[in-house]
């Protein structure tokens, strides 16, 4: 188990409580690397030891980064670092393949599989006619047992007439009945989640989330996908290369 930095002193300068100036020394800590994800954090006897502070400082100093989404509290066993995701936007890659890639375990919770009318912006980004049916399916995505997004994806019922047989990735699915995307384009936004999305995120209300729109199109250009993704913005980074043209 790694300890903090050295060197954490007192700001007499700040007016914060003293445990806001611990959980921001704490938050750089998993910010430089010093603690991977996953990894448990020093108790709360350990820190107040090792940092000359209460225990009581130390407590709600972790609660401010529990707050924060920078940790996670496991019953009866501590505190460990949050996972976090980092997406390259060049590449095309499932929610479960970006996991796997990084050692966690990705899972679903399935709000809704069924199909239903497109409605007009489903017609739009899909290219339906008016009275075309598709599936929508809806889910939470997890990594390990930390709820990462709330995804709703639409495909036209007539690429997936039976949603309920998808069973972990969607991708998977499509790519065995030869509809997998080969190319997207996304928007990303912030936007403030509402009662019911911070419900779902498990994260408080008003909290910022990256709202993602992708519409994914197979090899003949014929769009296949349109999902809709809130991710945790505690929870992911998304990294662009770029270049200067000569």
């Amino acid at each position: 188990m790694n300890s903090p930095s050295p060197g954490f002193q007192v700001d007499h300068d700040d007016n914060s409580p003293l445990y806001k100036q611990l959980a921001r020394k704490l938050a750089q800590d998993v910010r430089d690397g010093r603690y991977q994800a996953d990894q448990a954090l020093p108790s709360e006897r350990m820190l107040s030891e090792q940092l000359d502070v209460s225990r009581v400082t130390a407590r709600k100093a972790i609660d401010q980064l529990v707050d924060q989404g920078l940790v996670v509290r496991r019953r009866g066993s501590g505190n460990y670092i949050a996972p976090r995701i980092e997406q390259p936007l060049s590449t095309l890659s499932s929610f479960s393949e970006q996991l796997q890639q990084r050692g966690y375990t990705p899972r679903s919770q399935w709000l809704r599989r069924d199909t239903m009318l497109a409605d007009a912006d489903e017609q739009l980004s899909l290219g339906l006619s008016p009275g075309a049916r598709v599936a929508r399916l809806e889910r939470l995505r997890f990594a390990d047992d930390i709820v990462m997004a709330y995804e709703v994806s639409v495909i036209p019922a007539a690429v997936l007439p039976r949603p309920e047989l998808v069973a972990a990735s969607l991708y998977a699915h499509l790519s065995k009945s030869g509809h997998l995307p080969v190319r997207a384009l996304q928007h990303i936004r912030a936007m403030n989640a509402d009662l019911e999305l911070a419900t779902r995120l498990e994260v408080p209300e008003g909290r910022a989330v990256l709202f993602i729109t992708r519409v994914g199109y197979l090899e003949s250009g014929q769009p296949v996908e349109l999902t809709h993704s809130y991710c945790r913005s505690d929870h992911y980074d998304f990294v662009a290369e770029l270049r200067r043209q000569a």
